[in-house]
């Protein structure tokens, strides 16, 4: 019979990558991971040898995958890119709104706030590229030519990284749910 109780390291990782999103990198002290945790100090270091670092590289890997699902809910059961995109925009709102509008991204947050070393470079490019790259195989599943289903998968992640900014400043899901539209998107507006 599997445990249903997250292991020592699960624990670990989601509470680090939640506290990160919310307060950032270098807002969050490894007491603070390891009490949210409720992991003893000796466990960070056995599952994560360098520490935090390593623990936020962990994160942000949980974190992209929690957004690949995301983007998989949303793409997989929609009849055209425009309405995958739709819906990718509002389960992402509601996130946003769920999240009290102001917790920023999970990513940005621990990789471009930690420290200047090149796993975290490596890590974020990684990450956003495979982000962009699911995006993109979904576009071309809906019968988009490669390089539009690529380009419309990067103007995607990028209007979403100004929407969320610009949401947690006004403090309102809203710009997030009118990027499809702005971005041509939006079921029905002749885009694909």
């Amino acid at each position: 019979m599997t445990s249903s109780i997250p292991s020592t390291r699960d624990r670990l990782v989601l509470n680090a990558a939640l506290l990160f999103r919310q307060k950032g990198y270098h807002g969050v002290g490894v007491a603070e991971i390891l009490a949210r945790a409720e992991a003893p100090k000796g466990s960070l270091y056995h599952h994560f040898p360098n520490g935090k670092a390593d623990l936020a590289l962990a994160a942000a890997d949980w974190a992209s995958a929690q957004m690949q699902r995301v983007a998989a809910d949303a793409f997989e059961t929609s009849e055209s890119f425009d309405t995958g995109a739709t819906t990718f925009c509002f389960k992402l709102a509601k996130l946003f709104d769920l999240s009290g509008h102001w917790d920023g991204c999970p990513v940005s947050s621990t990789l471009f706030e930690g420290p200047q070393n090149q796993a975290f470079r490596e890590k974020a490019a990684s990450v956003f590229t495979g982000w962009i790259d699911q995006i993109a195989e979904y576009g071309r599943a809906a019968g988009l030519p490669r390089d539009v289903a690529r380009d419309r998968a990067e103007a995607l992640f990028i209007g979403l990284e100004g929407a969320w900014v610009l949401a947690r400043a006004l403090k309102t899901s809203d710009p997030i749910k009118r990027l499809p539209r702005l971005l041509g998107f939006a079921p029905g507006s002749g885009s694909g």
